[in-house]
């Protein structure tokens, strides 16, 4: 009798033990689940951050590239016709690029060439065979530039380019 007293004794025993666990393993689901949820709203505010961040410097970067854009236009009205003296370097082949596109922040007021024929803040006035006149500062140069030293690649925005890809043009370095 004592002992099958005690076995049941036991056997409640052990049950109180079984369910105590079970509800502490319960409380440790619920913190998780809550714990996870609070990280997922956590990141995905982080990324919200991020996402208006960099949405904010794309703006303040079409800004800055639209000014360039301006100014690059108006620039060829600053410099005086008059005053200008150049020297003729020949016919080179004008290749084009976007800087933006490559993540540089250089603008759109120069071009890429071989540094050994123009070196680096060199002015040029590039002048098409339609009689367009660009004024640009040699700012860069290239991989191309080495193998073609007659060749320019002109910084200019994709959706200036024009259609031809390539263009030849009488290249005058200004003074």
């Amino acid at each position: 009798m004592v002992n099958q007293q005690l076995v049941s004794e036991l056997t409640h025993a052990k049950q109180i033990i079984t369910d105590y666990d079970n509800q502490q393993v319960e409380q440790q689901k619920e913190t998780f689940k809550a714990n996870v949820l609070a990280e997922q709203q956590r990141q995905a505010q982080v990324k919200e951050q991020e996402r208006l961040e960099a949405e904010k410097q794309a703006q303040l970067q079409e800004q800055q590239r639209q000014q360039e854009v301006a100014a690059q236009t108006q620039a060829p009205a600053a410099v005086s016709q008059a005053a200008e003296q150049t020297s003729n370097q020949g016919t080179f082949k004008l290749s084009f690029y976007d800087p933006a596109v490559l993540g540089s922040n250089m603008g759109y007021s120069g071009v890429a060439a071989n540094l050994s024929v123009f070196p680096k803040g060199t002015k040029l006035k590039i002048t098409l065979s339609d009689g367009t006149v660009w004024y640009r500062t040699v700012n860069d140069t290239g991989t191309f530039a080495y193998s073609n030293p007659r060749q320019l690649d002109v910084a200019m925005p994709n959706n200036q380019i024009p259609s031809a890809g390539i263009l030849y043009a009488t290249v005058e370095i200004v003074s």
